[in-house]
């Protein structure tokens, strides 16, 4: 997998395991993250790429900002509960 700034990406292990980050910068052996709430752009997670899931490619345009990240971490949570919502009803006999 190749990893770039702006990719919107989900963790697999670890104590944050489930949650939704921006990449803001990668290294050889890591990627750097932040969400704009707890891990801003300024002090970024550092994360093992094995331990990552790429969920959208290039959906992030502006990650060196802290509001442009949460915007884009929260249009993208709205999108997956609508999804998983429409369920259809089953009406047993």
């Amino acid at each position: 997998m190749i990893f770039s700034p702006g990719m919107l990406v989900r963790s697999k292990k670890g104590r944050d395991k489930g949650c939704i980050y921006v990449i803001i910068d990668v290294n050889a052996e890591y990627v750097y993250l932040a969400d704009g709430r707890i891990r801003t752009v300024c002090h970024t997670k550092r994360k093992n790429k094995k331990h990552l899931q790429i969920i959208k490619k290039t959906i992030c345009t502006s990650y060196a900002d802290n509001e442009a990240v949460k915007e884009v971490i929260s249009r993208y949570s709205r999108l997956d509960t609508n999804e998983n919502s429409k369920v259809p009803n089953v009406q047993e006999d």
